[in-house]
């Protein structure tokens, strides 16, 4: 049951309280906005999105062209996979070895080769103005975090694993609608969590003491108070104070408690900690949990990075998928790996740099484990050249309706922006047909 709704909290509450806000933002009010969400998807469903942002090659991941000539095929062999007749780039070796689990879809796209309105529609289901460093529209995860709340009360619902760079806001839904952001340097790890601290080594006794302060101060007020919203902010600065200081949320944040051999097997490394962290985050109650993983837009070079990057990525993904079916958690978490487009069948070469591939939004791969979806298949495909779609071609925004659905969420829902204007979640929300067979 959700809480009623209560008073506007300030920051400056939050801040007295000796408590460090959710990416900046007033933990009451947070948790207020939430309670205000619809019941209506509130089940046990979570996503996991993993992004490559940039724009992942096809070639060098799910959808190889070993019959191409030199020119399209690249650098990497196409090996086969746990599935028979279906085959991957040698990068994704650990993958192929689980591609009874995995769904690969090889036709998807969209006309837009621009980074930062592909990123866009990418967390958004929206294109946004090329100069736009902000949201135009609310991101997915928020979204999630407004309809459905977290899967366990007193978890965040949507959380944020990497850099952060852009458009992972909630633009018109409020900003009790933001990601808690966990960041981590790829060049520095462990991985940390400094939002999950008290200010200044605040001990739990001191914070006792002054929220018993702000209770006095807030008597008052409640003398006043003829609508009941006096113990509704006091819940919330209760919840507030939990969350933070409380065991749900260090526990899910606490690398430490998972075994030795286990951590191992994701990698020691940043991509091994921030996809541990996904599955240990969903397993304890949030709904959506968007992962960074490193930059794929290999103009040059790509095969040089690929060969640095594309190992910890294989490793740290193929221990997400294997740990998820092992712990029973493979029908109610969605994992999605996707970027903003896909690259040039035509190797090129810019600026002097060693060979590499461009933006490509003609057709593009994307990864889908769990959801309850049967393993061992690929949706669609593209031509020889890997430039179109020759079967089964969907639009971007149909695997953001895919998570939408996952969630119990319909993704015609509408939303009043900032203008009073109706909004959908998506405009293109079409079924992926293949996945419902």
């Amino acid at each position: 049951m959700p809480f009623p709704s209560g008073p506007k909290v300030s920051r400056r509450c939050v801040l007295r309280a000796g408590l460090a806000g959710l990416a900046g933002l007033s933990l009451p009010d947070l948790l207020r906005l939430r309670a205000n969400a619809s019941d209506s998807a509130r089940r046990d469903t979570a996503v996991i999105y993993v992004l490559q942002e940039g724009g992942a090659t096809q070639f060098e991941t799910w959808d190889p062209k070993p019959d191409a000539g030199s020119e399209i095929r690249g650098e990497f062999s196409a090996i086969k996979t746990k599935v028979p007749g279906v085959l991957f780039s040698e990068p994704m070796a650990e993958q192929a070895r689980l591609a009874d689990k995995l769904v690969v879809l090889r036709s998807i796209h969209h006309p837009s080769t621009q980074h930062s309105s592909s990123v866009h529609l990418i967390k958004t289901g929206y294109y946004c103005q090329p100069a736009m460093n902000e949201n135009e529209m609310p991101s997915v995860g928020s979204y999630a975090a407004k309809i459905c709340g977290p899967v366990t009360p007193k978890m965040p619902p949507y959380v944020l694993l990497y850099h952060g760079e852009r458009y992972d806001g909630p633009h018109f839904l409020g900003a009790g609608y933001g990601p808690f952001t966990v960041k981590n340097d790829e060049d520095r790890p462990p991985l940390r969590t400094p939002n999950l601290t008290l200010l200044g080594g605040v001990t739990r006794e001191q914070m006792d003491d002054r929220a018993s302060l702000l209770n006095t101060f807030e008597r008052e007020r409640r003398v006043l108070d003829t609508k009941g919203q006096a113990g509704a902010m006091d819940e919330f600065q209760r919840q507030a104070v939990e969350l933070v200081t409380g065991p749900a949320a260090r526990k899910a944040f606490d690398l430490e408690a998972e075994p030795t051999r286990l951590r191992d097997r994701y990698g020691r490394n940043y991509l091994g900690d921030r996809f541990l962290l996904a599955r240990r985050l969903v397993e304890h109650g949030v709904r959506f949990v968007t992962v960074g993983t490193f930059g794929w837009d290999h103009h040059g070079d790509l095969w040089k990075d690929m060969r640095r990057n594309a190992p910890r990525f294989d490793r740290a993904l193929s221990a997400l998928v294997s740990d998820l079916f092992d712990r029973g958690l493979a029908e109610r978490v969605l994992v999605v790996v996707m970027g903003e487009f896909g690259r040039t069948p035509q190797i090129s070469r810019i600026n002097n740099l060693p060979p590499g591939r461009d933006h490509w939004g003609d057709v593009m791969s994307v990864l889908l484990a769990g959801g309850g979806f049967e393993g061992g298949r690929v949706v669609g495909s593209s031509d020889s050249k890997g430039a179109v779609p020759t079967s089964s071609p969907y639009r971007l925004e149909c695997v953001l309706a895919l998570m939408y659905r996952h969630l119990g969420i319909d993704p015609a829902v509408t939303f009043n922006d900032h203008s009073g204007r109706p909004r959908c979640l998506l405009d293109v929300r079409d079924r992926i047909k293949e996945l419902e067979e």
